[in-house]
């Protein structure tokens, strides 16, 4: 299965790549998918890459969703972004 979730673009580095945070996460990806991005910006992150702007609604409502099938399914871990479990 794959899965792409909402992260928080921190700091934006020399060719087109940015440091981003993903549940206290801070993971380099490629920006190189999309235009316009800004420190404070939230990205869909797929394998490395952002894929897409997000409105900060969204993605809260996004990493919600996660956190509230991390706690409904008893017996299942929760969704976790490189060993962290989100939020």
């Amino acid at each position: 299965m794959c899965l792409a979730i909402p992260v928080q673009v921190v700091k934006l580095l020399p060719g087109e790549n940015a440091v981003v945070d993903a549940a206290g996460v801070q993971k380099e990806i490629s920006l190189a998918l999309v235009q316009d991005v800004a420190v404070g910006d939230y990205v869909i992150l797929h394998v490395g890459y952002a894929l897409q702007k997000l409105d900060e609604d969204e993605a809260r409502r996004t990493l919600e969703l996660f956190a509230q099938m991390g706690q409904t399914a008893p017996g299942e871990a929760a969704p976790t972004v490189a060993g962290a479990t989100i939020p």
